[in-house]
């Protein structure tokens, strides 16, 4: 049985092995995408979150429209987990530090780059090495791959906070963040800017809302807090989000995107979830009515990603089927990554 409006999801997922099947299930639009793409399709940051579901994605695309391409991710790995099971999808694994210029520089070829490096949390105890992450390795990047067409992810943090009436902030819209996780990504941005422009290189950057499935994310963390009775935080009032599924087909179909000077993308699903309704859906599944603590201020860290999904289509999993799934999962006992997101906070300070 699938909920409606679902198109055929299922209704509940019930194992990692399945979760991972969701998010690496490649659809149509992203099938017809990779018939494009030139052997190899490179990651750059592959060992994160979202790097392995999105290497075998792709690569379950390319087989899907019958193309040879050779998916090659590129981290340090320190989950050797991680590795292992990239390895056993098909996917080539190249160890790499790429704060080291000459490790950069030995990279094989591509024609087609995703960058996904970032370094958020830590940021208040060692801020230097965010800046250095997100500053320096992308100009090493860019020289490498200055011939390539690139989708380099961002954060939506580059933005100042707004006001959920207003519909989230908008690409044209100033980079004022608050605190130096969030400046030093608008420095990542300059930087991939100004060697676009420098060397031509097509770019595609996309500003990215907290992507969720089962094991991390917003809504696990809201989910979570429920279930085990602890108070909601309201500060940060409202919130965008998009599956990770969905973001990484968009992530792959966005190198269509790419442009010199670099276009640039608020990806999400287009609407505004409000902190408090999602809070006591959950509770409305776990059978917990949620606590609260704090009010909503008037404003929260937002987007607007109509320009994306004018240009690629909405995202496909809406908000509710997120919600039921992560409620079975959390009622279960399924495993969490541990890794909060911190969505309450409201002054950079990560």
């Amino acid at each position: 049985m699938s909920t409606p409006g679902s198109q055929n999801w299922p209704e509940r997922i019930e194992s990692e092995e399945q979760l991972d099947e969701l998010l690496t299930r490649p659809n149509g639009a992203l099938v017809d995408s990779v018939r494009t793409l030139t052997s190899p399709l490179i990651l750059l940051g592959a060992g994160g979150k979202m790097g392995p579901t999105l290497a075998v994605l792709a690569k379950r695309a390319a087989d899907a429209a019958g193309r040879a391409l050779d998916v090659l991710a590129v981290s340090r790995f320190r989950d050797a987990q991680a590795r292992q099971w990239l390895e056993e999808h098909g996917i080539r694994t190249i160890s790499c530090d790429l704060l080291e210029e000459s490790s950069v520089r030995q990279l094989p070829d591509a024609a087609n780059v995703i960058y996904l490096t970032g370094l958020k949390f830590g940021t208040a105890q060692n801020p230097a090495a965010t800046w250095v992450t997100n500053t320096i390795v992308p100009g090493r990047v860019a020289e490498r791959y200055q011939g390539a067409r690139i989708v380099a992810l961002s954060t939506g943090n580059v933005y100042p906070l707004t006001e959920p009436a207003g519909g989230g902030s908008f690409e044209t819209d100033p980079r004022t963040p608050l605190g130096e996780y969030a400046n030093a990504a608008v420095g990542r941005e300059r930087v991939f800017e100004f060697y676009s422009q420098c060397h031509h290189t097509p770019l595609a950057l996309l500003r990215l809302y907290y992507a969720v499935e089962l094991r991390y994310g917003v809504l696990v963390d809201i989910a979570r807090k429920v279930h085990a009775g602890k108070p909601v935080e309201l500060a940060n009032g409202s919130f965008n989000c998009i599956w990770q599924g969905d973001a990484n087909d968009l992530v792959l179909r966005a190198l269509s995107l790419a442009t010199s000077p670099p276009s640039v993308w608020n990806l999400c699903l287009p609407a505004i979830f409000p902190v408090r309704d999602v809070a006591c859906r959950f509770g409305e599944l776990l059978g917990r009515p949620p606590q609260f603590v704090g009010a909503e201020a008037p404003t929260a860290l937002l987007g607007n990603s109509a320009q994306l999904c004018a240009k690629l289509g909405e995202p496909l999993v809406p908000l509710e089927t997120m919600i039921r799934w992560i409620a079975h999962w959390v009622k279960r006992g399924g495993r969490n990554l541990g890794k909060p997101t911190h969505f309450e906070v409201r002054d950079g300070n990560y």
